[in-house]
């Protein structure tokens, strides 16, 4: 496969995805990026800026965006570090699990057709193959 086709394959198939997500969750009010950071911050609690930018691919200054925003709508609280005046540690509040427990259910029809769309015997390749492309040095 020709490096042209393989980058625009994986285009289509990220703005499919990107697509799909927003028209799921366009009622919520909540974007793809506010999905991920929640995502994260429900695994991994107590995250700075540039942790959750890193771990979501994100810039910081999208990230401080996002986390703003999702502040307004009282779903993330931000902390203060410890020792570190100009860090401060995200976390989900209670609405934002809520928040993520309804996106999570928006999501399951356009998860399925995801999990559908696999060879059936070459599954597992395609998720390994995904996984490794998304903790690729960029």
């Amino acid at each position: 496969m020709s490096e042209g086709r393989l980058d625009d394959l994986l285009r289509r198939a990220a703005a499919t995805h990107r697509l799909a997500v927003e028209r799921a969750l366009a009622d919520l009010g909540v974007t793809l990026a506010q999905y991920a950071v929640l995502k994260t911050l429900a695994e991994t609690p107590g995250l700075s800026n540039a942790e959750i930018a890193r771990a979501e691919r994100l810039t910081p200054q999208t990230t401080s965006l996002v986390l703003a925003n999702l502040e307004r709508k009282r779903a993330v609280l931000r902390r203060a570090h410890e020792s570190h005046g100009r860090i401060r540690r995200a976390e989900a509040t209670e609405f934002g699990a809520t928040l993520l427990a309804a996106c999570r259910d928006r999501l399951k029809g356009h998860h399925r057709r995801l999990a559908a769309a696999l060879p059936l015997e070459g599954g597992g390749g395609v998720e390994a193959w995904l996984g490794r492309l998304g903790e690729m040095r960029v």
